[in-house]
């Protein structure tokens, strides 16, 4: 397995919620795709779920550098045992798999990203 890159970002929950508060559907429609917002919609905490799902783009962004993905071509989901995992949509993939990993509390979202070739 050869890694192509590594990133990590940490989101704080209340600058989301503002985000959120201030622009609304704008906002979330620009950051989030469809399955996601619908998704976030089923969980207790939808300002921790989705600075945790904020924080894993950025740190997919970080990892991978390329300066035309943009955040609706990363997308966050949870396989059917609730692990997090990373799809790069639109055609963008290029031959990679991506790992992440996502964890909050109630101030903070933190989410690292391991991009690998696939084989």
């Amino acid at each position: 397995m050869k890694i192509i890159g590594t990133g990590v970002d940490i989101t704080e929950v209340r600058r989301l919620r503002q985000a959120i508060e201030k622009w609304g559907g704008s906002f979330l429609n620009r950051v989030f795709t469809k399955d996601e917002l619908d998704n976030a919609k089923t969980r207790g905490s939808l300002y921790q779920h989705l600075a945790g799902r904020f924080a894993a783009k950025e740190a997919v962004f970080k990892a991978l550098g390329d300066s035309e993905l943009n955040w609706r071509d990363v997308q966050i989901l949870n396989d059917k045992n609730g692990k997090p995992c990373c799809r790069i949509l639109n055609g963008k993939s290029k031959r990679i798999d991506v790992h992440i990993s996502i964890s909050h509390i109630k101030n903070y979202a933190v989410a690292n990203a391991l991009i690998t070739q696939k084989n």
